[in-house]
């Protein structure tokens, strides 16, 4: 499928539609947010948040000398938890229905980034005082992982968008803010099979002849989510500049075209295929010139998949109690019982559970270890030192990141151990969750987390604050 410069393109017609479709639920939105900008919620006790700084790294949970960091926070007039699901279940409801049908028939979700646009569901971190739902990005993990369980690739195109949020500076968030609390989203073109040196980019931004703008030319490959939103950032080379750069261009303008051609074995359905960009022009100000460091974006990108590979392992464990319970059938070598009482299966079942539950809660409490040491977004963050924010936040996600795969993968292989045959069926998609949740696993490799975790506690190695990939120079297969 390729997507290029069109007026009525299924981005364009499934939010003509979506407001339609999800009115009560837009109107529940509004008026929850309305409430919240009245102060209607207090500093209420069921948000997610607060945390002690160091409890996940290591410390002791609730009993830090760092504890006064977290004093008021999060600040009051910010939605509750609870109050967030249920204006947001029945959509993730809507997107469940569907969702091995859409698998099985590589249905490309537009509908279901409709209903979730209308909703405004990526202004979820957004300041209520800035059209958003005020929350942190401990609540924002709780909807994505129930999201995740609706359905993983819908979940996993927000990480773009969630970790563009999370960088931008307080210039930057007053023109980018308004629109994304109008519904607007990002997404990403950064990683290229073009050759180019790792820390590099072969795509180009080079001034432009129309004086005042630039000109960006190149291919990208991983442009997840990007097919499904209204912006691109897309990561780019000055010449005669060292450090990467990135351009914000709309997915709509001359010279951008998309193509849905990802091969992977899972995610199917997160538009991660190709970007092409032959001649577009840049205004100025839509060009970000970075200086190669990051404090909490990278940490959020990591952050988010995670809570997918958590929201893969819930739906997983939920598969397995199903059919578990509904099964008839049995072994002449169990334990001569209907499979729903037997002793075996039952345990099975409970690791199952206790894992994916495991999984969530680790995520969480990730969540809420860099929300103690970023604050609110849009405000300065709670550690100003640069270093020591971009070492909070990825110790804290990088530990979440050594386990929490291989809990999942323990889930999604786990579930046939309770079932027989025909859990196999094609049908049934119950390969849906290793191969979407290996899939996820793959992005940053876990094998490098440990290391760089102990690296950072015996030596202080600062943790890595910007990733990359690419072509290493002067080895033996270049």
């Amino acid at each position: 499928m390729s997507t290029t410069q069109t007026t009525e393109s299924p981005r364009t017609r499934a939010r003509e539609s979506a407001v339609r479709e999800v009115a009560q639920e837009v109107a529940a939105a509004t008026a929850l947010r309305e409430a919240a900008a009245a102060g209607a919620f207090g500093t209420g006790s069921t948000r997610s948040g607060g945390v002690v700084p160091g409890a996940f790294a290591g410390g002791v949970p609730g009993g830090s000398a760092d504890s006064d960091r977290a004093t008021g926070f999060p600040p009051a007039g910010e939605i509750p938890t609870q109050e967030l699901l249920q204006v947001f279940r029945p959509v993730f409801a809507r997107i469940a229905a569907r969702a091995v049908a859409r698998e099985q028939d590589h249905e490309l979700p537009f509908e279901c980034f409709g209903w979730l646009n209308a909703l405004r569901f990526g202004a979820l971190t957004l300041p209520v005082a800035r059209g958003g739902y005020g929350a942190t990005l401990a609540q924002t993990v709780e909807l994505l992982v129930e999201l995740a369980a609706a359905d993983s690739s819908v979940a996993h195109v927000y990480r773009s968008h969630l970790g563009f949020l999370a960088s931008l500076g307080a210039g930057e968030a007053d023109v980018w803010f308004p629109r994304i609390a109008a519904g607007e989203t990002v997404g990403n073109a950064a990683t290229e099979r073009s050759g180019a040196a790792l820390g590099t980019a072969a795509t180009s931004l080079a001034r432009s002849e129309q004086g005042g703008s630039w000109e960006l030319n190149g291919t990208k490959y991983y442009s997840t989510g990007s097919i499904f939103s209204d912006w691109i950032q897309v990561t780019a080379q000055i010449p005669g500049q060292q450090a990467r750069s990135h351009a914000l261009v709309g997915s709509d303008w001359e010279g951008v075209e998309m193509v849905d051609d990802w091969d992977g074995f899972g995610q199917q359905l997160t538009g991660t295929g190709t970007t092409h960009f032959r001649g577009v022009v840049v205004p100025a100000e839509n060009v970000r010139n970075r200086d190669g460091r990051s404090t909490q974006e990278t940490a959020v990108f990591q952050l988010v998949l995670l809570s997918v590979e958590a929201g893969i392992a819930g739906a997983a464990a939920t598969a397995a109690v199903d059919l578990v319970r509904a099964r008839t059938r049995g072994f002449n070598t169990g334990n001569g019982a209907v499979t729903r009482e037997d002793p075996q299966v039952l345990q099975r079942v409970g690791e199952l559970s206790a894992q994916a539950a495991a999984a969530r809660a680790i995520v969480l409490q990730a969540a809420r270890e860099v929300d103690a040491a970023v604050g609110v977004l849009g405000q300065e963050p709670r550690i100003t030192d640069p270093e020591e924010l971009t070492n909070a936040c990825e110790l804290a996600v990088a530990q979440a990141h050594v386990v929490v795969p291989g809990l999942v993968k323990d889930v999604t292989d786990g579930i046939f151990d309770v079932l027989g045959a025909s859990a196999v069926s094609c049908s049934k998609a119950l390969d849906r969750f290793w191969r979407n949740a290996r899939t996820v696993a793959t992005h940053n490799p876990v094998i490098y987390k440990a290391r760089i975790v102990g690296d950072h506690r015996v030596n202080g190695t600062p943790m890595f604050g910007v990733n990359a990939i690419g072509e290493v120079r002067g080895s033996a297969t270049s």
